[in-house]
């Protein structure tokens, strides 16, 4: 079973995902919370896979709960709810330690498909969308300069595959675009998040993007 958490101040929110998300036979969930620091408190108690979590929120705000729950020892997959998917805030979230971000209005058989997504550790988030938000954020100069520099650290297969993670690949993808295995593959993302310093495959691919790796 898919454990979930979500973290909305709306309680209409918390019971239509709630209702989505239990018509899947293999995905439960087990909290809710209506503000950033009860989501904390449920993600801590229940340890869920996936935590679904508004960022504007009275008392503690998403983006401080993310921050929060990247900082745990083995946190889960957290996926931004938002209605603007340009929103410069989705991209703070991203860069604190969120797998992705699904818009208010997904439709219910996407938003089922894109939970299971992020529990199984993959980016919920397209190149395009990425691109969107790398190319709208007013602190581009100084995270390109970041980026460039946390790149050299990297070696040139290293960046091969950190570039084939700016584009949103699956493992098995990327094994199949360089002609290696997929065991060898996870051994490099695992290394290279190290080096990064990322918690997940999404905050290197927007390291990616930042440094230019990925075309327009």
């Amino acid at each position: 079973m898919v454990r979930v958490v979500v973290v909305d101040d709306e309680p209409m929110v918390c019971r239509f995902l709630r209702t989505i998300l239990s018509s899947a036979p293999d995905i439960e969930v087990v909290d809710e919370a209506h503000d950033g620091a009860a989501g904390v408190d449920a993600v801590m108690r229940t340890r869920p896979d996936v935590v679904l979590m508004d960022l504007r929120m009275p008392g503690v705000d998403g983006l401080t709960a993310i921050e929060r729950i990247s900082g745990l020892t083995a946190p889960p997959a957290v996926v931004v709810l938002t209605t603007f998917d340009a929103d410069q805030y989705v991209l703070r979230a991203l860069r604190a330690g969120a797998a992705g971000f699904l818009v208010k209005s997904t439709p219910p058989e996407d938003l089922i498909g894109l939970v299971r997504v992020a529990a199984e550790g993959h980016t919920v988030l397209s190149a395009a969308a990425a691109r969107r938000l790398v190319a709208a954020s007013t602190d581009n100069l100084s995270a390109r300069d970041r980026a460039r520099e946390l790149v050299g650290a990297l070696s040139e297969r290293e960046v091969e595959v950190l570039a084939c993670l700016g584009e949103g690949l699956s493992n098995a993808q990327i094994a199949a675009r360089l002609y290696l295995s997929e065991a060898t593959i996870k051994g490099y993302v695992s290394r290279m998040l190290d080096k990064l310093g990322c918690v997940n495959r999404t905050q290197a691919g927007l390291i990616a993007h930042d440094a230019g790796l990925v075309g327009s």
